[in-house]
This record gives structure tokens, C-alpha cells and sequence, in this order.
């Protein structure tokens, strides 16, 4: 039984779904329970998350408080019977998304601590948001002393922030941070991993993890054919080109992937063309080709590029552009 608890905002309830199926995937019976009457379409969206992970979600409807209730609402009751239905349905782990506020007050922490008496949870975990800075040092405190937290899960680390207040919340806490969330995706949560956050945290990046996210993500049959091809006399062509470019895009928003190198910091992102619309725009350019243009695009006369350009809806001095880069990329390619 796992109680995640935070202000509204913090990503709770995709925290919750992304947890559920990292836990999943190391074969646990889950099952979600959606805690939170309050915000309006809260349990909706736990049970769309839900849905897309194939996790079963427990609750309360999707209504606002007095929509559904004539008696005043008891949200632990509504939790009980939740878990009741969790172990009738065989779930061997529970994570609880539980209501959020904009501030710690007396309401939410008495909420919160008759919630915690009425589950026993295993875990209390608290969901910070890592953009709000040292502010997440006075959360964790509130929390901490409200409920009695047994560790914390930082989101939002896919960003400018270097995730510093994750030092101060285990210095006030003294429980251990968990989880980092790192991106929208709902496979965007890593452990918590204490070298690679000091890294972060002073700038040199994360290589350990651009090589996990390229693992994870780039097809290594392609990519050997790519090197393959890189190493031939003919070398690489623009279909080639389009298979590298879908591998770079299936590894996240470029930014987030640059700011895991050494050295790259946000200051000098600002600097970047790093625009994932701009690689929209060569995808599409390179797929208004055909197969003979994109195989030897020496062929490429004035006509065609028009024609090109108008297929992918940009301006003919792009297509000239991307011509120009890719003849750039395939002298380096062969050199390197």
C-alpha cells in the first residue's frame, strides 16, 4: 500500500501512473485508487492513465464534491471501500492518488493523517515539484511533521531545474528520495540516483543516463545498418538520414537530451536551434521526396525542389538548407 501525497500541481496523479507501471513491469499485481472527489475529473484522468498502462483503478466517481454525496464526504471510507474492491480484484500493490491543495493547511493534514490511519500504508511518499526550489524544502517539512513521510519523489526534472532542492528535502527529512520524474511520458520516471543528481546539480550533466534513454529507445539493428551504410563508399542518403532522425526523436525533446551532456547548461541551450518543430519540418520534407530523390539527391533539380516544398508545406529555402546539412553531416560522417 503506497500513499502518495502533495500540492495540487505537483503531478500526482501521473506520478501515480507512472510508478504503477515501473512497479508492473517488475511483475507486482497493481491497482490504482483514485482518492482525490475534489478536483473535478480527477478519477477520470487516473482511470484514462490507468487505461493506457492496462492497470485497474479504484474510487470515487469523477464528479466534484456534492455532485454525488447528500452526507458531508468521508474520503477515508471512500478509501476503504476502494482497497476492499483492490483485494477482491487479487491486487498485491496499491498506490493511492490522494487530494492535493494550493498550501499545506489543517484540513488537508487532518485528511491525510485520518487517511493513513484508515490504510496503514506501507509507504507515505510525497510528490514535489523539483521547479519550485528551495519552497519544496518547506513542503517536505509540512508534510514530514503532518503525516510522517518514508520518502519523497522529485518531478519535473526535464526542464531547467537542476534538481538542488532534492539535498535540502533529504537534509530536513532524512528520508530518501526515490523516484525522479524526468519528462511527460509515462515511462519518464527513473530511480533516484545520488552521483548522477550531484552531476546535475553541478552542471556536468548525465551521460549514464542519455545512454539508458538511447538503450531504451534506439533500434540497434538500424542503427547498425546506419553505420554500415556511414562506412560505405557511397555513404549515407537521405532515407538513411530519415531513420537517424526518428531515432534522435524517439529519445525525447532535443533540449532535454543536450542538457544531459557535460557542459551543457541552460544558459547554453538558450544559444541552440534545438527546435523539435524544426526536425517536424526535415521529416516532412524528406518524406515529399521519392524514393530515387531520397537515394541520390544529386538528382534534385529546381523543379523538384519546388515540388517538394510545396509537398511538405515549406519554404523552398529550407529544402536548399537541409541539402546543404546533409552533405555537411555525410562528409563528416565519413570522416569520422
Amino acid at each position: 500500500m503506497i500513499l502518495l501525497v502533495g500540492l495540487q500541481g505537483s503531478g500526482k496523479t501521473t506520478t501515480a501512473a507512472k510508478l504503477a507501471r515501473r512497479l508492473k513491469l517488475e511483475q507486482k499485481a497493481l491497482g490504482l485508487v483514485a482518492a482525490d472527489p475534489y478536483r473535478p475529473a480527477a478519477a477520470e484522468q487516473l482511470r484514462q492513465l490507468g487505461a493506457q498502462i492496462g492497470v485497474p483503478v479504484f474510487g470515487v466517481g469523477d464528479g466534484a464534491v456534492g455532485a454525488q454525496h447528500a452526507a458531508p464526504l468521508h474520503v477515508p471510507d471512500l478509501v476503504r471501500d476502494a482497497l476492499r474492491e483492490a483485494e477482491a480484484a487479487r491486487c498485491r500493490t496499491v498506490i493511492v492518488d490522494t487530494a492535493g491543495r494550493l498550501q499545506i493547511d489543517a484540513e488537508l493534514m487532518d485528511e491525510l493523517r485520518a487517511l493513513k490511519a484508515a490504510a496503514a500504508p506501507r509507504e507515505v511518499l510525497l510528490v514535489a515539484d523539483g521547479m519550485t526550489g528551495q519552497d519544496a524544502v518547506k513542503i517536505a517539512r509540512g508534510f514530514h511533521d503532518g503525516v510522517g513521510l518514508t520518502g519523497v519523489i522529485l518531478t519535473k526534472l526535464d526542464g531547467d531545474a537542476r534538481g538542488g532542492a532534492a539535498l535540502s528535502i533529504h537534509g530536513v527529512t532524512g528520508v530518501p528520495l526515490k523516484y525522479v520524474g524526468v519528462g511527460e511520458k509515462l515511462d519518464a520516471l527513473e530511480p533516484f540516483d545520488p552521483a548522477r543528481m550531484a552531476g546535475r546539480i553541478l552542471g556536468q550533466g548525465d551521460v549514464v543516463a542519455l545512454v539508458e534513454k538511447a538503450a531504451a529507445t534506439v533500434d540497434v539493428a538500424a542503427a547498425r545498418r546506419l553505420e554500415q551504410k556511414a562506412r560505405s563508399k557511397r555513404g549515407m542518403d537521405l532515407h538513411d538520414f530519415l531513420v537517424a532522425l526518428k531515432q534522435m526523436q524517439a529519445m525525447g525533446p532535443m533540449k532535454q537530451v543536450l542538457g544531459l551532456l557535460p557542459g551543457v547548461n541552460a544558459k547554453a541551450l538558450q544559444g541552440i536551434p534545438a527546435d523539435d518543430k524544426r526536425l517536424k519540418h526535415v521529416e516532412a520534407i524528406v518524406l515529399s521526396m521519392t524514393a530515387a530523390e531520397r537515394a541520390d539527391p544529386g538528382i534534385l533539380s529546381g523543379s523538384r525542389k519546388l515540388r517538394i516544398a510545396r509537398g511538405a508545406g515549406r519554404p523552398a529555402q529550407e529544402v536548399n538548407r537541409l541539402l546543404e546539412q546533409f552533405q555537411q553531416m555525410r562528409k563528416l560522417m565519413k570522416r569520422m
